[in-house]
């Protein structure tokens, strides 16, 4: 893993998001009520005044990769045409698929679905559990797992590429804006950029890690047949932040890629048991229903012109700023992955090929979750309410007749999960943190990336030990709020990059 002597950290991008992240903390820990109220308050009205500018920014991003894809932009090849992949394109694929999905996917893909099948918006006058909420359950699904969130990941991400790899701009979220505002977009507006998206990115690790502890812990728990408690959950978390440590030690290749292709291989053996242990007949015929009602709801459902507003901001816009929030900084280790291979390749591995995924894992995990929810009287959304989302993946493998062989697969596949997308992130987050990374020395010094670990694991026990801690939770929402602002810098600037065409994708002199 080569690491340059002339890096330095980046001071004020490493320690003011750990400073203000442990204030966060103290300060939720100690008037947690009065956080969690005041967020709640701010991230409403986000919600009320800015969720037509989230809907309409995933909608133009959408149309400004399908321009960029036939423009002359689509041919170039990133790094330049002499410039040579650092992956095959199946561990492209893969790397890509797991670092951006992370748990998400395995929670959601179950959980989600029971509620709009159960609870649909008022607008639409489904009979709740009808065959028609089934529809349009699994067509939300598809809304909010396949081409709108990933075109948020794809834009951010070749634009980086290109202004990083082509115009040799530094490992920095301020080079997105370089071709609009010039060598101005760095500086003290670029360094608070770093700090807020670092920062957002911090917190959603921290939330998504302690919902991941309590999940494996539960299952865990489940098969063993004991109670671990708090002792379990330090081990798991300890477990995790060495995982992925260890992996950011063994470079790329043998970490994060490897890690990513056993993981894409358990995702598809899940897919495969669901689809031969599910009512497969039952379960294509709704998404293929589902899929003809998202064509065909495509926009509308996108602004939110044919459901309820409060439906459309508590889920869809809720969603979109979920991504938003991920999005600068997983940017950056997506563009990094790109050298060598053409804007319209990064297109296919960015946004078509991971939807393509999450339409087949919904068809089959939504699927059978819908499928079976209808069957038995809305069991699994009974304890959906009763319990919250973390038993339903295992209930609903259970019901399929998996024993704890299978429940110890997917317990895997959520460590995997976790591992490759905080490793990836992590890598993203040490880079941005230090001075003088460059595509010959792409990653940051070990220790600085240590730190960083070992704070979102640390953040994520106090997540799971403190119930009133939650208002860290909408803080990675909150972060989607100035993280939109700059993924619209950056299709800005891709979109100037595609205007100019050749001459300003093109590599620049050394």
């Amino acid at each position: 893993m080569p690491v340059s002597p002339n890096h330095s950290l980046n001071r004020p991008v490493f320690f003011i998001p750990l400073a203000v992240l442990l204030a966060a903390v103290v300060l939720s820990l100690w008037q947690g009520a009065a956080v969690l109220a005041t967020e709640t308050a701010i991230n409403d009205w986000i919600l009320r005044h800015f969720s037509p500018l989230f809907a309409w920014s995933g909608l133009a991003f959408l149309a400004l990769l399908a321009g960029i894809a036939v423009s002359p932009l689509g041919g170039q090849i990133i790094g330049g045409a002499a410039a040579k992949p650092i992956l095959t394109r199946w561990r492209w694929f893969a790397v890509t698929l797991c670092t951006t999905i992370a748990t998400g996917i395995l929670f959601w893909g179950a959980a989600e679905p029971l509620f709009h099948l159960n609870d649909p918006p008022t607008m639409l006058g489904l009979q709740p559990g009808s065959d028609a909420a089934a529809t349009f359950a699994m067509s939300t699904m598809f809304l909010h797992w396949t081409l709108t969130p990933y075109a948020i990941y794809t834009v951010a991400g070749l634009a980086f590429a290109l202004v990083y790899y082509n115009r040799r701009e530094p490992f920095s979220l301020s080079s997105l804006f370089v071709p609009l505002l010039g060598q101005r977009a760095h500086g003290p507006v670029g360094t608070g950029i770093d700090v807020i998206c670092l920062y957002a990115l911090v917190a959603g690790m921290a939330a998504s890690m302690g919902a991941g502890i309590l999940a494996l812990a539960g299952g865990i728990e489940g098969i063993g047949g004991f109670v671990g408690g708090t002792l379990l959950r330090w081990v798991i978390a300890a477990a995790i932040v060495g995982s992925f440590l260890i992996s950011a030690a063994t470079g790329l290749q043998k970490g994060i890629a490897g890690l990513s292709v056993l993981n894409t291989w358990l995702f598809f053996a899940i897919i495969a048991f669901v689809l031969i242990a599910g009512p497969t007949a039952d379960m294509l015929g709704l998404s293929l229903r589902a899929g003809a009602d998202y064509f065909q709801t495509f926009i509308p459902r996108n602004l939110g012109l044919d459901v309820d507003t409060d439906w459309h901001r508590q889920w869809t816009i809720f969603n979109w700023a979920n991504w938003f929030a991920w999005a600068p900084v997983t940017a950056l280790f997506l563009g990094r992955l790109a050298v060598g291979y053409s804007v319209r390749a990064f297109i296919l591995y960015n946004l078509i090929l991971p939807s393509l995924f999450g339409a087949v894992w919904m068809t089959a995990i939504a699927g059978a979750t819908i499928a079976l929810d209808q069957q038995s009287g809305a069991s699994l959304y009974a304890i959906l309410t009763a319990q919250g989302p973390d038993p339903v993946l295992f209930r609903l493998f259970s019901a399929l007749g998996g024993g704890s062989g299978v429940a110890a697969i997917v317990l895997f596949a959520i460590f995997l999960s976790y591992v490759a997308g905080a490793d990836a992130n992590v890598s993203a987050m040490s880079a941005l943190s230090t001075r003088g990374i460059t595509p010959d020395a792409p990653e940051a010094p070990l220790g600085v990336q240590a730190v960083w670990g070992i704070t979102v694991g640390l953040v994520a026990l106090v997540l799971v030990a403190s119930g009133g801690i939650d208002g860290i939770r909408m803080m990675s929402v909150l972060g989607g709020f100035p993280a939109l602002f700059v993924i619209i810098g950056a299709a800005l600037s891709l979109t100037v990059m595609a205007v100019r065409g050749r001459r300003e994708a093109a590599p620049a002199q050394s």
